[in-house]
């Protein structure tokens, strides 16, 4: 494997922590929003990510080595139904729907993207430095 691919691996990485970063908050940023149906009603949406490895083992040469990002899903939880017959959203029977979004389980993913994202950039800089020193050895 080159030394350069720790760059390749680590750039998958921050593309993907990024994007778990949007789909987030988008997740946060629709949590309250309320509908008159289940079919219009916003559901939680998580990223799926797979790693990429390369075949060296099989003789191919595959240049993918990183983290691939295979979709996004909607969560299947249930949606929050309220009785709210008040509420100009609501629906014939007097009920509204909220999100299947938990506020505090996003926040957590949205830490935890951060750390990641922040750890990758370490990567990338500890590569580069790495990388100079190993260049200023011959001089």
């Amino acid at each position: 494997m080159s030394m350069f691919k720790v760059f390749d691996v680590a750039g998958s990485a921050l593309s993907a922590q990024s994007l778990r970063l949007n789909v987030t908050a988008s997740n946060m940023a629709n949590a309250n929003s309320v509908s008159s149906s289940t079919e219009e009603t916003y559901r939680a949406r998580q990223p799926v990510f797979a790693s990429m490895l390369q075949d060296q083992f099989a003789g191919k040469q595959s240049s993918s080595v990183g983290v691939a990002v295979k979709g996004i899903i909607e969560s299947q939880a249930p949606l929050q139904q309220q009785y709210n017959p008040s509420h100009p959203m609501a629906n014939e029977e007097g009920y509204i729907f909220l999100p299947n979004v938990n506020v505090v389980e996003e926040m957590a993913n949205m830490i935890s993207a951060s750390r990641s994202y922040q750890s990758n950039v370490e990567v990338i800089n500890t590569a580069k430095q790495l990388m100079m020193r190993t260049l200023s050895m011959g001089q």
